[in-house]
């Protein structure tokens, strides 16, 4: 039954909380923003019911598509805590893109989604301006989105982000894991920080033990510990994709959720083990802060952060001295090797590489 109401009020859709010129003004504002990201085959203008690609215009010859689409997860909820809002942006397109030149594939163009309770422009502004920085870093265009108003779904001020990307690769040039044997060497490349994962644990590592993120970070006396744990997903497509079109990358595991003994098995053969020494290279200090004021076990730090790893690849030993030669803008290292076993992954460090952890061994059954 409902309540009678002698009002004769006109309802609109912005009284109920939804303002379609707060929308329109975005598109206006953010609409130089994605036409710097233009690249062959897109003009990446805004405004349309969807975005062109030429793929003939981008050069290919006989492309496989390649999809991604992924999110940043609670890193969000730092940026809105700290107004932060210009990086994270970054992290959505990084997330999309590194997933896929995992695959052998160059990302031509991406998609965002913004959704809020309500909309104010000068956030998602700077959210969007993120992305297209995002996309220029990895030469891909912005070429449409979408943003939600929605009411009563989000507290003030909390906003959620998605990302999408296509991307394309020759059909020879396609990152396939039986082209990964024993006797391949892994090369590590180095991550900028945490990323976009394991940030509910960073969250609850924040609140229970009261740390002051705006105040200097203990490890880091240039830099505030929100800064550091704020830092961009490191974006590796410029870096990788000459490497992979010179076919001298057998695969490449992006270490995302699941840290490094969830993701290198991904790209494995069901005959192939990656081992791992963590000897090899030196745990970040941001890393290791976190795991002494977490106490946390090396076993769980290898699956549920990268560990100071964002990428790591799978190189033929005649190929490894020219692979790490192309890689002059990436900090690499030789972290391991594959040898004939069930699929999986091992790492195993010293007590000196892992803080005061005990040496250890960790594998994960693929």
């Amino acid at each position: 039954m409902t309540k009678n109401n002698t009002s004769n009020s006109s309802y609109t859709y912005a009284k109920a909380g939804v303002s379609i010129d707060a929308g329109n003004a975005l598109i206006k504002a953010i609409a130089p923003l994605a036409k710097a990201t233009a690249r062959p085959g897109a003009n990446a203008e805004l405004g349309g019911f969807g975005g062109f690609f030429d793929l003939k215009a981008a050069g290919y010859d006989d492309p496989l598509l390649v999809a991604a689409n992924d999110g940043v997860g609670t890193k969000v909820k730092l940026a809105i805590d700290y107004n932060l809002h210009d990086r994270i942006g970054i992290d959505l397109v990084a997330m999309c893109v590194n997933d896929l030149i995992v695959q052998g594939a160059e990302p031509l163009f991406f998609l965002d989604y913004f959704a809020t309770g309500h909309l104010e422009n000068g956030v998602a502004e700077r959210v969007v301006a993120g992305i297209a920085d995002g996309c220029k870093i990895s030469g891909c265009a912005l070429i449409g989105g979408e943003t939600a108003e929605m009411p009563g779904m989000y507290a003030d001020g909390d906003y959620d982000l998605a990302g999408f990307c296509v991307g394309a690769v020759e059909r020879s040039e396609a990152l396939i894991s039986q082209d990964v044997s024993a006797g391949d060497i892994l090369i590590g490349l180095a991550s900028s920080g945490v990323h976009s994962n394991g940030f509910s644990l960073v969250r609850r590592l924040a609140a229970d033990k009261e740390w002051a993120l705006d105040e200097t970070a203990p490890f880091d006396d240039s830099r505030t510990l929100i800064d550091t744990l704020i830092e961009p997903t490191r974006i590796y497509v410029q870096s990788l994709l000459p490497i992979i079109r010179d076919k001298k990358i057998n695969a490449l595991a992006h270490i995302t959720g699941g840290g490094l003994l969830e993701n290198i098995p991904r790209v494995l053969p069901d005959d192939c083990h990656a081992k791992v020494n963590a000897d090899n290279w030196q745990l970040p200090a941001l890393m290791r802060f976190l795991q002494e004021q977490g106490n946390i076990e090396t076993t769980e730090m290898a699956k549920t952060f990268n560990c100071g790893m964002g990428m790591i690849l799978a190189v033929s030993p005649e190929n490894v001295d020219s692979v790490l030669q192309s890689l002059p803008n990436e900090e690499a290292s030789i972290v391991g090797e594959i040898i004939t076993g069930e699929k999986g992954c091992s790492v195993s460090g010293s007590g000196g590489t892992w803080g005061s952890q005990q040496d250890w061994e960790a594998i994960f059954h693929g």
